[in-house]
């Protein structure tokens, strides 16, 4: 079977600093992508709907309901140019609108991926953005590297890929890093905080879900569309900050668990459960130092130490409410450890 690939392009990167689609760039993003589809199952993941439809939102002031109105505008507009410049490739793509609890819950997302699945049987790419029309939640708390991780991890994608105007990670010199054995925090030391002013990712939002897909074992490339044949280049290493797929052999299950950016609450824990967690023993309530958020039973939490750092995600066995009055009580067991996810 054919690899997954997972690609993903920014605003700023197919849209001209107006927020008009930059038409000459996607024409070559569809060459380039339609080369790729006899070796790779793709995924693209494309921004730019908000960018491209705000122009004809009257007073356009960035708000909110306004960036709705712009996705809904723009979404058609976006994947009609998509359309029309991969069906002279004879590519047939979809659209793909997805919405957090899509990832949430594992019978949701096991039904995007077999939908996804149909897809790639007959030959078509679905083009993935997040569905800004409808979600609950500002746009900004859920940018689409986010959704391209959620997506390349979950279905164990052999490398994803964002595209970036820079071109890759830049050092304090102004010059891309081209290698990144392991991505530490001497690695986002050197983010510049600037982004660009249509899209809502900069570069620490990419380096922190390039370190989720690495620790699942994803191979990531950040890498911009300045360069004859940038995509391919990329894949193959030869332009763009390649970082490396870190050993992994979570089963399918565990690596959609692992994603942590799907917790909605946090568990504080002593050092002596952190301890029990290494040997893969399960998290009892004592524990627990605190307790963060409100969720239910069977939802995805992280579990921190006592710095305050993320150590493993885990389904919880009991909902926030229970588990806080229980947490002086022996042999409650708050994560099963079948259903802990070390990173």
């Amino acid at each position: 079977m054919k690899p997954v690939l997972v690609l993903k392009f920014g605003t700023a990167s197919i849209t001209k600093p107006t927020g008009e689609l930059n038409e000459p760039v996607l024409v070559d993003i569809a060459r380039q992508v339609a080369a790729l589809t006899p070796h790779y199952r793709i995924v693209l993941v494309s921004s730019g709907a908000v960018g491209a439809g705000k122009s004809l939102i009257r007073n356009y002031q960035g708000d909110i309901t306004q960036r709705k109105a712009a996705a809904a505008v723009g979404n058609l507009l976006l994947l009609n140019i998509y359309s029309r410049f991969f069906s002279v490739y004879g590519v047939r793509i979809a659209q793909s609108l997805c919405e957090r609890h899509h990832f949430a819950h594992r019978d949701q997302f096991l039904q995007l991926k077999q939908t996804y699945d149909e897809l790639w049987a007959n030959d078509i790419i679905p083009i993935a953005n997040e569905n800004d029309v409808v979600s609950s939640r500002e746009l900004k708390f859920s940018d689409n590297d986010e959704l391209a991780t959620l997506l390349a991890v979950g279905f164990g994608a052999e490398a994803l890929l964002l595209c970036t105007s820079v071109g890759g990670l830049l050092d304090t010199n102004g010059q891309i890093i081209r290698h990144v054995p392991q991505l530490d925090e001497s690695v986002f030391g050197v983010v510049r905080t600037d982004k660009s002013s249509l899209g809502l990712g900069g570069m620490s939002s990419k380096l922190t879900f390039a370190k989720l897909a690495t620790r699942m074992g994803i191979r990531v490339v950040i890498f911009g569309l300045n360069e004859v044949d940038s995509i391919s280049r990329a894949i193959q290493g030869e332009t763009g900050t390649q970082f490396d797929a870190q050993a992994n052999a979570l089963s399918a299950r565990n690596r959609w668990l692992g994603s942590g950016s799907l917790a909605v609450g946090q568990l504080q824990i002593d050092a002596g459960a952190v301890r029990a967690l290494q040997r893969r023993s399960s998290l009892l309530a004592v524990g627990i130092r605190v307790v963060r958020g409100e969720f239910e039973a069977g939802e995805v939490i992280e579990i921190l130490d006592q710095d305050d750092q993320v150590v493993a995600v885990a389904k919880a066995r009991l909902s926030s409410g229970m588990l806080s009055q229980q947490l002086q009580q022996q042999n409650v067991e708050a994560a099963h450890a079948n259903d802990i996810v070390l990173l």
